[in-house]
């Protein structure tokens, strides 16, 4: 037998070993999307409530240990340790801290293992003694824990910018 083809049935043979699906069976759901959404929404409410009560510790509590967090123009944190720091250190400068989600959606793989969640949310609090409110993007991929849980794998705060002034009328 030729190489290639002794390559390409030992490669057959391993994933047949390894339980590997094939593409038809791996593409159908293994759970229901809808539970899985709503689960992901209530950890973010969650998150939210321990975020406004300044709980760091519940907050960073939402993160898979390895935890990747990037926020626009930081470097990134690696891990739920970096996070907490993260948390305290913006719980404490600024006692007035609050987030309000404006809207939200859940994507779920069909595979049941894996959800993006996305929002967009008011952040409020006081900066150089003044009140300041902005809006933000917050994305975070989602991953079912062995235990069954949900937690955030990765997540990103970005700007939404500033409002984009209406167009002209045209006449």
């Amino acid at each position: 037998m030729p190489m290639p083809k002794i390559r390409a049935a030992l490669i057959l043979a391993a994933m047949l070993s390894a339980g590997a699906s094939s593409p038809a069976s791996a593409a159908a759901p293994t759970s229901d999307a809808g539970k899985i959404a709503e689960a992901v929404k209530a950890d973010v409410a969650q998150l939210t409530r321990d975020i406004n009560a300044h709980n760091a510790i519940k907050a960073a509590g939402h993160d898979a240990p390895d935890v990747v967090v990037m926020a626009s123009g930081e470097p990134n944190l690696i891990g739920r340790t970096a996070d907490l720091a993260g948390f305290t250190k913006s719980m404490a400068s600024d006692p007035t801290w609050k987030v309000a989600l404006i809207n939200e959606t859940v994507d779920v793989a069909a595979c049941g293992d894996m959800a993006v969640y996305r929002s967009t949310y008011r952040e409020s609090g006081t900066r150089a003694g003044r009140p300041d409110m902005h809006t933000l993007n917050f994305v975070a991929g989602y991953r079912r824990q062995d235990d069954g849980s949900w937690k955030i794998h990765w997540y990103i705060v970005s700007p939404t910018g500033p409002a984009r002034p209406a167009a002209p009328k045209r006449r």
